[in-house]
């Protein structure tokens, strides 16, 4: 459990979290489903319980770490590492929050904390975040929390059907460290 403030805290899922998940993303379908493509592959709470105990084993294997955003303890959203490259010290982290707790703050928050646990306890040297070009307020986020653009892969994703262009951001441990000095 990383805690980031008196009302936010991120914690990896449960199996009994999986209802309160699915509500959730069922809640802002619409508003995520825009750029996550895994939105609309989640139409029954099944499907929630199966990415959580997909979740709980990689991060047993060391694959991925995926958490939950708890505010005031209501599940509104979530973030993960993922791509773990133990060799590198490397991986990408995502994120997501529901529509209704959109713009206040609370994605920043919790990724502030969530690298910072990633490049202190776990040990990562980079973090990259990649998001598709039209999504910019990720392209925001990455540039708040010190991420560098380090290129564009052409027509990488598919979005609703379109291949589109994904920015790639990096940020090292030694940047995040001099940041917080």
């Amino acid at each position: 459990m990383i805690a980031i403030d008196e009302h936010l805290i991120l914690r990896p899922y449960e199996v009994a979290d999986f209802e309160a998940l699915f509500a959730t993303v069922d809640r802002s379908r619409q508003h995520l489903g825009k750029w996550l493509p895994w939105v609309a592959a989640t139409t029954r709470p099944e499907h929630s319980m199966e990415f959580i105990q997909r979740s709980m084993q990689e991060l047993h294997d060391q694959q991925s770490l995926v958490m939950g955003v708890f505010y005031d303890g209501e599940l509104v959203g979530g973030v993960g590492m993922h791509e773990w490259q133990h060799d590198t010290k490397r991986a990408q982290v995502g994120y997501w929050i529901s529509k209704d707790h959109e713009g206040r703050g609370i994605v920043t928050r919790s990724l502030e904390g969530f690298l910072g646990y990633l490049f202190s306890t776990v040990g990562l040297n980079k973090i990259e975040i990649h998001y598709v070009t039209a999504n910019k307020r990720s392209g925001a986020l990455a540039n708040r929390l010190g991420f560098l653009t380090e290129g564009l892969i052409r027509q990488s994703a598919m979005r609703n059907g379109v291949a589109e262009d994904v920015v790639v951001t990096g940020l090292l441990r030694q940047e995040w460290k001099q940041a917080r000095r």
